[in-house]
């Protein structure tokens, strides 16, 4: 971790916050003050500090996922140019360092509840458990793009009095972090449920919990639905195998104890309830459709066209030059005849309204359709087929409606109307070449009929989690242009560090220095 880059967080974060958001600037920590801040506090400026990486933003869209994740998936058009798969400093150094401000955020929430009497830990435990959770899922996601990562002894600068010298992080292993989450996501969901909350400090959090507005039935969705994501990524290794089945099990044969997010009305989101606050108006639409970075995939809209799709206008529209027309680009063609096609504005675009121009557009956290084709496929590997294709074909209906639900919020119309789906369309869909289930005659060809869904459904509203599923079941089979130019032919299987590791924690990146390359698997890419 670039310690550097900490140190400052903790003592400037407070001035890099937009103006945009002075109703939150009281909630991040400044060392010099800290005996003035509080868990109320704290907690509001820790949700905040990644708040770039969760609300469609600048920043994630256009520095880190334009090059990245967006075409490793094949959820954007783009044209082919040397190094292309090569994961460029800047997007890795981004995240990479707004995480790490992220956790100090939450080493100082730590440090605040530990200075509490035991009556206080006890009524504050709410705030700890809930942002652990908020926690956990980032995590994951840092995780799943690097592996190994510094995060137990990572951002105590400030818990250990400044002193540098005790305040380098070791490594921790892939697999210790998962175990870790897991476990306490566990007790979480046990603990939560079962909570004497103190009811002065539940107003105090119904006004300070930015995510579920102090609603602890979605805290406990989002726990649980987080517990199923982390264990259907690392169910087909030979560690988390047994558990991942045992867990999911136990937590479908009681839903009153363990809730999940089941239906669109549950959906784990980071909402923007007034314009103006949190993030740049424009942020999104300058991030996703700056140097055209909004052009749709030519598969993924072939495959829309060709099954009819009751997704399509909702996610995509024609290009400004098309004449209604839905054109897309072959990825294998030369640069030169790709150059002049995106010059002539005739490509299909992801939908200006529903998504980059939608000021309303949440950040997503975990949402019903995404939750369904885990379930799908828990199902699958189960050999209980009805169950699966239940949970698929729910799946493909909440995904819809998700879809016309955020069409709904938006305070935009520069994009013709979606067309108009009903039941129809919907059933027609589902028997489609490449969708109906039935069709589907062995474990192989239901794994990617869902595999297909992830990809339909998360595209590029959920980019980290399309690609790190496209890795991990591996049966998609999108061909790639080769970059013959360079070692990384195609896509590689992890991000690498960045350059500040080297620099700035030397000692504890010699450890994970030999495997620090884009070839390099993450522990549960086993396919």
């Amino acid at each position: 971790m670039n310690m550097k880059h900490i140190a400052w967080a903790l003592l400037l974060i407070g001035f890099t916050v937009s103006c945009q958001i002075s109703d939150f600037e009281e909630s991040y920590v400044n060392p010099a003050t800290v005996a003035e801040t509080s868990i109320e506090k704290q907690y509001t400026g820790f949700v905040i500090a990644n708040r770039n990486f969760v609300l469609p933003s600048y920043n994630n869209y256009f520095i880190s996922l334009r090059i990245t994740a967006n075409r490793f998936t094949h959820s954007i058009g783009w044209v082919n140019g040397e190094n292309q798969y090569v994961p460029g400093s800047a997007a890795i150094n981004d995240r990479w360092n707004n995480y790490y401000q992220f956790l100090a955020q939450y080493r100082e929430l730590e440090k605040v509840y530990n200075g509490l009497s035991a009556q206080q830990q006890t009524d504050y435990r709410l705030y700890m458990i809930t942002a652990a959770t908020y926690l956990y899922d980032h995590t994951q996601k840092i995780v799943d793009l690097h592996g190994d990562i510094p995060w137990s002894k990572a951002g105590m600068l400030s818990t250990n009095g400044g002193n540098f010298g005790i305040s380098y992080p070791e490594y921790d292993t892939a697999e210790s972090i998962y175990t870790k989450m897991l476990d306490d996501l566990a007790g979480f969901a046990d603990e939560l449920r079962t909570l004497n909350v103190n009811p002065g400090i539940k107003v105090g959090f119904d006004t300070q919990d930015l995510i579920n507005r102090g609603d602890i039935d979605q805290w406990l969705r989002y726990i649980n639905s987080l517990r199923i994501r982390m264990l259907t990524r690392v169910s087909g290794t030979s560690t988390f195998g047994a558990r991942a089945n045992t867990e999911i099990a136990a937590i479908l044969s009681n839903p009153g104890s363990y809730p999940i997010v089941s239906s669109n009305e549950y959906n784990i989101n980071f909402r923007i309830h007034t314009l103006g606050t949190l993030i740049g108006a424009t942020s999104f639409q300058s991030g996703l459709e700056d140097w055209n970075g909004n052009i749709a995939g030519k598969y993924m809209l072939d495959h829309m066209l060709e099954n009819g799709d009751p997704r399509l206008t909702y996610l995509f529209e024609p290009g400004i030059e098309a004449e209604g027309t839905f054109i897309s680009m072959d990825p294998l063609e030369n640069q030169s005849v790709q150059t002049e096609l995106v010059a002539t504005n005739t490509l299909a675009i992801y939908n200006r309204s529903t998504t980059s121009r939608n000021q309303y557009f949440p950040g997503v956290l975990i949402n019903s359709a995404q939750v369904h084709l885990m379930l799908a496929e828990y199902f699958t590997k189960q050999n209980q087929n009805a169950q699966a294709k239940s949970h698929y074909e729910t799946a493909i209906r909440e995904s819809l409606g998700y879809y016309q639900d955020l069409r709904s919020l938006s305070n935009n119309a520069i994009s013709p109307d979606p067309a108009m789906v009903d039941e129809t369309h919907v059933a027609a869909y589902l028997v489609a070449p490449e969708v109906a289930w039935d069709a589907a005659a062995s474990t192989d060809a239901r794994m990617q009929l869902i595999a297909r869904q992830k990809w339909l459904h998360f595209n590029v509203i959920q980019p980290f989690e399309n690609w790190a599923e496209m890795r991990r079941v591996d049966v998609l089979n999108l061909p790639f242009w080769e970059d013959q130019s360079n070692q990384q032919r195609f896509p590689p299987a992890r991000w690498i560090y960045p350059d500040s590791e080297q620099t700035y924690n030397p000692e504890n990146y010699a450890r994970v220095q030999p495997t620090d390359n884009l070839t390099t698997r993450i522990f549960w890419d086993v396919d």
